[in-house]
């Protein structure tokens, strides 16, 4: 009887050990997958912070170039004035346009689809507009010449494709930042970190248009 026991307690005990070691086992794989999906989220999180900064980096740029077009507006408005002073109505509707402009902006961090569509249509309320400002040279032969108005002009030229080439390298950042957020399984960690989709410029007729200026 004392050997059946010993044996039967020796049993007992390795199937105990078993049993934990099986347990212990089990522990580290799942604290192992536990792991592996933290890294992955943070890896996941600062990965779609990184865009959302890049897509913040690409909206500050796109201020930047319309506000240089709403820095040369006084200039323009000033050297033209000097050869049509009879056209009040069209620099009053400069000066408005611009006041509304300038009064209206988006924080990047609340880039909302109404928000950029409030902001492009006051812009592009302001460059159709500033299109009729510089369609007044040609009643006025001295001003076309002057080369100030000249000067005024190259640098609104330029100014208008660089507003375009940073319209389109925002809408690339968003586009690119919107495709992360939808994916699975990244669409889990934006949704639970408020990862919201930024919305595009969108190319429309009339004053929604980037304005198209003949020189």
């Amino acid at each position: 009887m004392a050997y059946l026991y010993a044996v039967s307690r020796k049993n007992n005990i390795t199937l105990n050990k078993k049993i934990m070691a099986k347990k212990k086992s089990t522990t580290w794989i799942i604290i192992a997958v536990i792991g592996i999906i933290l890294i992955w989220g943070v890896r996941a999180y600062n990965g779609l912070v990184k865009q959302q900064e890049t897509v913040s980096t690409a909206w500050s740029d796109v201020e930047s170039t319309y506000q240089r077009r709403m820095d040369l507006i006084p200039q323009l408005v000033a050297t033209v004035k000097g050869y049509a002073e009879h056209e009040s109505n069209t620099f009053q509707n400069v000066i408005e346009a611009r006041a509304k402009a300038t009064q209206l902006t988006v924080d990047a961090s609340n880039l909302t689809p109404e928000a950029l569509e409030q902001y492009q249509k006051a812009q592009g309320e302001l460059g159709s507009a500033l299109g009729k400002l510089m369609m007044i040279q040609e009643n006025y032969p001295n001003l076309k010449a002057n080369e100030n108005f000249l000067e005024l002009q190259a640098q609104l030229e330029g100014t208008e494709n660089r507003i375009n080439v940073q319209r389109l390298k925002f809408n690339r950042a968003a586009k690119n930042y919107n495709t992360n957020t939808r994916k699975f399984p990244k669409t889990i960690i934006a949704s639970m970190f408020g990862f919201d989709r930024k919305p595009y410029f969108k190319a429309q007729e009339g004053a929604q248009t980037a304005p198209k200026i003949e020189f």
